[in-house]
């Protein structure tokens, strides 16, 4: 593996760790369709999440006075278990459907973000249930959850802090549920590429403790527009270059 590689997958895990500490979301938006440009899309799925879950155990141990635990059992715990069944369809599914469903899902994120379309809503049983299901079933299929969560968890009145840290809460206990089977699936390819794992790991650990403060001097709502669109980027791009 390339010097190159190594030092953009670190940069780019810096920044996407700084993004995730801000609103809640961003590493597996961004890493995974960086990843995706020289491995297969299932083993970039499984590759990110590694550094994805080390960021979380970080920022939810740092945050996690922040917590609202009320929250967090009535949407992270179903939340998980999307995470799980996601994982287990994920074990069934090829590249080029992964990069179909991760490019749609990207797409889907940028546009919940944008319109706010959750925060209009209020939280109550059926749509706690079903957002909290569907964010993690992608997390676990696509590897990629944390935009759909952040959307879902605006209908609920967090402070800012409260938001990111039960936001982060739900993805570990999400990576928890999703990380065995992976690397069950995916064990001997993912040895090939450990050197950007770790790479994508220290980088997520130093934009982690970065983000804590606002990237950019941008407000946490501007960055999200911002990131949205990008997002939605990435989604166009993965969805042309999956069905071209």
């Amino acid at each position: 593996m390339g010097d190159g590689i190594l030092i953009a997958t670190f940069a780019l895990g810096i920044l996407s760790g700084a993004t995730a500490s801000i609103v809640g979301f961003g590493i597996g938006s961004l890493l995974t369709p960086f990843f995706s440009t020289w491995m297969g899309m299932d083993v970039a799925v499984a590759a990110v999440t590694l550094p994805h879950l080390v960021a979380t155990a970080l920022r939810c141990y740092r945050m996690r006075r922040a917590i609202d635990r009320g929250v967090l059992i009535r949407f992270g715990l179903l939340s998980a278990a999307g995470g799980l069944a996601g994982a287990l369809a994920y074990a069934q599914l090829g590249p080029s459907s992964l990069s179909v469903v991760l490019g749609g899902l990207l797409l889907l994120t940028a546009a919940a973000n944008l319109t706010g379309v959750f925060s209009r809503m209020q939280p109550n049983g059926a749509l706690v249930a079903a957002s909290g299901l569907a964010s993690g079933f992608f997390g676990g299929l696509a590897g990629n959850q944390g935009g759909l969560r952040s959307a879902a968890l605006a209908a609920f009145p967090l402070s800012p802090p409260a938001f990111v840290a039960t936001s982060t809460a739900t993805g570990l206990l999400v990576d928890l549920a999703r990380t065995p089977i992976y690397a069950a699936v995916s064990a001997s390819a993912l040895a090939t590429v450990r050197g950007p794992i770790v790479s994508a790991t220290l980088g997520v650990v130093v934009g982690t403790i970065i983000g804590e403060r606002i990237l950019f001097g941008l407000s946490p709502a501007t960055f999200r527009r911002v990131l949205s669109v990008a997002v939605g980027l990435l989604g166009v791009w993965l969805l042309a270059r999956a069905l071209v």
